[in-house]
């Protein structure tokens, strides 16, 4: 069997939150996400115009030991742009695991974590950059 055409990108991430509210906040609120649709008290969609961030209210079936995410992350266009948010998230008094820095690929990003603990980077990844 061959292949099928070429994935179009990863742009649909979905997400369980204990902290429902807190969490819809934190990518709404600071982060400037839209929300694109929200089909019950329990289920959010949010978009920045080209993704879909999904927030789904975490209950009592969620299973701790289940499947693990390291991280998600959100592009920047300029390398610039990664310590403005760096600046902007610290000031509203969300930590950080280190200041922003150089890869060797020539990317530059930080960590910081939402309020269910997902870890978030924010990078300018060169081959993604919008000209």
């Amino acid at each position: 069997m061959t292949q099928p055409p070429p994935l179009a990108g990863l742009h649909h991430v979905a997400l369980h939150a204990r902290r429902f509210e807190k969490t819809l906040a934190f990518y709404t609120g600071l982060f400037g996400m839209a929300v694109e649709w929200r089909p019950d008290a329990d289920n959010v969609y949010l978009t920045s115009g080209t993704d879909n961030l999904a927030i789904h209210r975490a209950t009592g079936d969620i299973v701790e030991d289940g499947q693990r995410l390291d991280h998600i992350g959100f592009l920047v266009d300029e390398p610039d742009d990664v310590d403005s948010w760096y600046e902007y998230l610290t000031a509203n008094e969300v930590p950080a695991d280190a200041p922003p820095r150089t890869h060797r690929d020539g990317a530059r990003s930080f960590y910081c974590k939402d309020p269910e603990g997902t870890t978030v980077q924010i990078i300018h990844h060169p081959p993604l950059a919008r000209a």
